[in-house]
């Protein structure tokens, strides 16, 4: 950009005239000096809302850790825990103490205090610009003079006390405190990086969503659990069939039917009409015994869930069919049953079928929809494209989210990339194209983008709709990174051996430095500087797994954040914090509840399995995202330069 003149005249379209140029020099040269914030690096979410919020509120910990900094040594636990509880949660424990209180005012009073010097200590490290944008709208200027006077001191100590007095008087001081928290939550991260799988399995991934669009700075690495819904926002049929069979097989289909609004009567209706003579007891839900549903919902469930299997098991088959570029033909399995046996043959051996009663697969053309299944499978899309809030949230995973993302030294992604025997990148052949590595990366999220905001209804539309399907499932998808997706076999072969799903060489490779050096070389990384961070694989720490890959080049963050792997891993998930002292890998524990957050004042409980320190505190001017604001200070001084010189004319706003 450097001396380009075009260039130069867009940038002075922002700034007009040379002390606007000057000022701006200023502030950014003074950011450059300011201590690293803090960016949360979290994984495979799967629709755990609570917890997640609960995260937000606490900042990963982070403010815990500065209450006990700050007030250690001045409060008992108690009081800590209650500050801690009061600042994740205001209203609810406002609620609880007015009722237990005999003097509202000296607490509110105390506990203003408390929240301001908590707040102070937090905005040290942020620009004016930053807090102005960090405030509440209906409290922010209140709650910027209170921070004024805790740096003032004794010189505004009664302007101070009025201010507070009369908050208090006008009965204004609930609302305050309110905004308060909610400005210490937004100040403690000020970043986070969600690297993939948002839905599934949990209760409540449309409140996750929420709470991601709702905050200040965020991005997110897809994985393939996104991507499925994704796809099936997208008009992927395939794909939606695999989310409503996901939601029946744990037992949790509130996220569609209460926070999408798809209606699932019409499944229901032909479920009871097709398959309520079934006797199998296959497609019961996944769930813990305090989760179950009761005896009658459990089998309504179990029938809408073997409804919705066979029809998926049938679209996959008819794209696979469509699709031979994706060389999938070796997972057609309705072709190769017999039902009269009670049988099925693959790769020349026979294998006995637990169940053989499919009232709606023609022999002699398995994969074709019966005219019921086609009309349910119109009425179905039709909700998944009609969703407003489903459409808004998978349009902010668009906006919001990519295959990978590099920032501050860091390359993120969920799954994997293609990896060969050796070790070395591995050439993948794709639509005609063979790329490896980044140019593959590239290569998916056009089309992914494609399928979402292309024209509908064309070739190259249709074929991204269908690659969508693939990334959730394909043998070369980096989402997915496995050979193969057994969900046929594990719910109808019972020799075990045919459900084994083989890991892609990315996770033979993961943990040799070589391998982690190679990726961040085709990513234009400096592999000294740099790491790589993963979800998508829990990490089994019951077992002795480490997070920490390829001596620290590669951290994977998938510790269990889902109820569902908790058992596998031995804790509830890994969450990442990189500040001024470095990079921290934080091991959580379950968080019991909400509700015991409030009452018990139970916090998460975290430890930390590793401190990458830094020699010295981190400043703006030691990451990438200082490198990029020391460029655009050089771009602004040739604007100066323009101006002083005369090659460019000032221009001033007329008063």
């Amino acid at each position: 950009m450097k001396n380009d003149p075009k260039y130069l005249k867009l940038l002075s379209n922002q700034f007009p005239n040379a002390a606007q140029v000057g000022k701006e020099i200023i502030l950014l040269e003074a950011l450059l000096s300011l201590p690293k914030s803090s960016e949360l690096f979290i994984s495979d979410i799967h629709g755990e809302h609570e917890p997640f919020k609960h995260m937000l509120r606490n900042g990963s910990g982070l403010i815990r850790e500065k209450i006990v900094e700050l007030f250690g040594n001045e409060l008992n636990e108690t009081d800590l825990r209650s500050l801690a509880a009061l600042i994740y949660y205001p209203s609810e424990k406002l609620d609880k103490i007015k009722k237990e209180s005999e003097d509202l005012d000296y607490f509110y009073k105390i506990l203003v205090k408390r929240l301001v010097r908590v707040a102070n200590d937090f905005t040290s490290i942020y620009t004016k610009r930053k807090i102005d944008r960090l405030l509440s709208r209906d409290y922010g200027l209140i709650i910027a003079e209170l921070l004024q006077c805790e740096i003032a001191g004794e010189a505004k100590s009664k302007y101070h006390k009025k201010l507070l007095d009369t908050v208090i008087e006008i009965g204004e001081c609930d609302k305050l405190i309110m905004a308060l928290s909610e400005f210490i939550q937004r100040l403690a991260i000020s970043k986070i990086h969600v690297i993939g799988d948002i839905f599934d399995r949990g209760p409540g991934a449309e409140e996750v969503m929420d709470s991601l669009i709702e905050y200040h700075s965020v991005d997110i690495q897809w994985g393939n659990h996104d991507m499925v819904w994704m796809g099936a926002a997208s008009g992927s049929l395939a794909c939606m069939a695999n989310v409503i069979r996901l939601s029946l097989r744990y037992g949790n289909t509130s996220t569609l039917e209460k926070g999408y609004g798809i209606n699932l009567i019409h499944l229901a209706s032909f479920a009871l009409e097709h398959y309520k003579e079934d006797k199998s007891l296959i497609f019961n839900p996944k769930i813990k015994p305090e989760d179950l549903l009761n005896e009658s919902e459990q089998w309504l469930n179990r029938i809408m869930h073997k409804a919705i299997s066979i029809i998926q098991f049938k679209l996959e088959e008819q794209l696979i069919d469509r699709r031979p570029e994706f060389k999938m033909t070796h997972r057609k399995m309705l072709e190769h049953m017999d039902l009269s046996q009670g049988s099925i043959r693959l790769d020349g051996k026979e294998y006995a079928l637990k169940d053989t009663w499919f009232p709606t697969i023609d022999p002699k053309n398995p994969t074709k929809l019966s005219k019921e299944e086609e009309d349910l499978v119109i009425k179905l899309s039709e909700s998944f494209q009609q969703s407003g809030r489903l459409q808004n949230h998978v349009k902010f995973l668009f906006e919001k989210g990519s295959m990978y993302h590099i920032v501050n030294g860091c390359l993120l992604f969920h799954g994997s990339i293609p990896i060969d025997e050796n070790g070395d990148l591995a050439y993948v052949e794709m639509l005609g194209k063979k790329l490896k590595g980044k140019a593959y990366m590239d290569f998916l999220e056009k089309l992914t983008r494609e399928a979402f905001s292309g024209i509908k209804d064309t070739a190259e539309n249709e074929l991204a709709v269908d690659m969508m399907w693939y990334l959730w499932a394909g043998p070369d998808s980096p989402l997915f990174g496995k050979d193969k997706m057994t969900t046929f076999e594990r719910y109808f072969i019972k020799d075990i051996t045919v459900h084994k799903e083989t890991k892609s060489q990315y996770y033979r490779y993961r943990d040799v430095p070589e391998t982690s050096l190679k990726i961040m070389q085709d990513f234009g990384m400096d592999p000294e500087k740099s790491i790589i961070i993963n979800g998508h694989v829990p990490v089994e720490v019951k077992k002795g797994e480490s997070p920490i890959k390829a001596d620290g080049k590669l951290i994977v963050i998938d510790g269990g954040f889902a109820k569902a792997y908790q058992e596998q891993t031995g804790i509830a998930g890994y969450t990442l914090i990189f500040d001024d002292k470095g990079k921290r890998i934080i091991a959580h524990l379950p968080f019991e509840s909400k509700v015991k957050a409030i009452e018990e004042e139970i916090d998460i409980e975290s430890s930390i399995t590793l401190y990458s320190y830094s020699d010295k505190p981190l400043k703006v001017s030691d990451i990438k995202d200082g490198d990029q604001v020391k460029d655009f200070i050089e771009d602004l001084k040739e604007l100066l330069h323009s101006y002083r010189s005369g090659i460019l004319t000032e221009r001033f706003q007329l008063s």
